[in-house]
């Protein structure tokens, strides 16, 4: 007994010093890219600020399931929470952005941050009640939070002194999410009983309500970009003609499809590992932080990988990769199984998600932007909220491999959605042909 309490102590000191390294490590890549790179100033207050307030979501993905399981009178209902935040992120995400054209990028981030601070707040309250209306509650607010969080890419975006800076600039807000992917996890478990309370984790809610009220202080250094205003060009045309083109459609259903699947998964992996197959938090940890940072890593090489076998063949290689996490998904239970099964998730959903992202301008006219990018995040995060909500009940009705098999029939789709693309690639490359035989 007392050997197990000098290696919880040990881990946990450890586990401290990988939050020190990790916030040191932001400190010093900042430093260093600021040296290497000559980029507006707002940039390296965003690549500081954006991990901090991040960290607040892979706790909820992390243990939201986990401590739901201990508070909800149903256990099915155990990852509510998360489709809960998914759908804060859905229902902020367009007054987030009206709220960023009204009050200017800086007043509508200091409103999401605090929203964020909120929902550390109810959380703390949730956990040391043990109420899990209250931390369902929370998770809204998080989702909310992250809705305006989101909208830090267009801040940087709009910060750049010429277009050449944009990809840059996006590149490094991606790398930045990696360190919110192993700060997240490592804070759950760390803080976890630093504060008495009946299930845990009071202590964390705190530490990541202090990381936001850092981040808040670092982002006075932030200053508000001059809106460019996009000149409306082209009719107008109705959503209903928008949707019927063969382009929105393979664009919605990579990207909402490619999204919702990872979503499911990831929802179920924390409850199947630690929940029902007895792996420990340790382990549980070390794969979810693997997965969320095989989502961001790829970003790196995917405009690359675009431009040496283009679009139709990343749909398909996502697509394969999604095969083969079902594939490893099945063929086991133990920590390496799921531990490539999700870091080849994050790698497949970021080839899906890039690729229904870059699609989906070649169906609308400057005109027309904001109601169809509108109605894209309404739909992509509204498949994920279902998949959530479904991951749960499916993972305690029929098991994990149960999970892994109501998958199939979606990766299917994503097969025939490559199918399709390819047809209609070659149909308008014969159609363009025609033309200019005509001419």
């Amino acid at each position: 007994m007392c050997l197990l309490r000098r290696y919880l102590t040990y881990a946990t000191e450890l586990m401290l010093l990988n939050i020190i390294i990790t916030l040191a490590l932001l400190m010093i890549t900042t430093l260093v890219l600021f040296r290497i790179l000559s980029l507006p100033k707002n940039i390296w207050v965003l690549f500081l600020v954006q991990p901090l307030v991040m960290a607040a979501s892979p706790v909820i993905v992390f243990i939201g399931g986990i401590l739901s399981t201990e508070m909800a009178q149903d256990a099915s209902l155990a990852t509510l929470p998360v489709t809960v935040m998914i759908l804060g992120v859905a229902s902020a995400a367009i007054p987030a952005a009206l709220l960023a054209k009204k009050l200017g990028r800086k007043l509508a981030t200091y409103l999401g941050f605090s929203l964020g601070l909120i929902g550390c707040c109810i959380a703390v309250a949730a956990t040391q009640q043990g109420d899990f209306k209250l931390f369902t509650l929370a998770s809204l607010f998080f989702g909310m939070s992250t809705a305006f969080i989101q909208q830090l890419r267009f801040a940087a975006i709009e910060s750049a002194r010429d277009d050449n800076e944009i990809p840059t600039m996006l590149s490094i807000l991606m790398l930045s999410g990696i360190f919110s992917a192993f700060l997240g996890p490592e804070i759950a478990v760390v803080a976890k009983d630093w504060i008495t309370s009946p299930y845990g984790y009071t202590g964390s809610f705190i530490f990541i309500g202090g990381l936001n009220i850092v981040a808040m202080m670092l982002l006075l250094g932030f200053q508000n970009p001059e809106a460019v205003q996009l000149k409306q060009q082209g009719e107008t045309r109705k959503l209903i003609t928008i949707i019927k083109q063969p382009i929105f459609i393979i664009s919605i259903c990579t990207a909402a499809i490619g999204f919702a699947l990872m979503s499911y998964l990831m929802t179920a992996t924390p409850l199947s590992m630690h929940h029902m197959h007895g792996h420990s938090l340790m382990d549980t940890k070390w794969v979810i932080q693997s997965h969320i940072a095989a989502m961001f890593v790829p970003s790196f090489f995917t405009g690359w990988l675009v431009k040496k076998i283009g679009l139709k063949k990343l749909l398909l290689l996502g697509t394969f990769i999604y095969s083969l996490v079902t594939i490893i998904a099945f063929s086991g239970e133990q920590v390496v199984h799921y531990w490539w099964a999700l870091l080849l998730l994050g790698i497949g959903w970021n080839f899906l998600f890039l690729t229904g992202t870059t699609l989906l301008p070649q169906s609308y006219q400057p005109s027309e932007r904001h109601k169809v990018q509108a109605l894209n995040d309404f739909i992509i995060f509204g498949f994920q909220a279902i998949a959530s909500l479904l991951a749960g009940w499916m993972l305690f009705k029929a098991g994990w491999h149960g999970v892994v098999i109501s998958s199939l029939p979606f990766i299917a789709i994503l097969y025939g959605v490559t199918w399709y693309y390819y047809r209609h690639s070659k149909k308008e490359e014969s159609n363009a042909k025609s033309v200019d035989s005509n001419i």
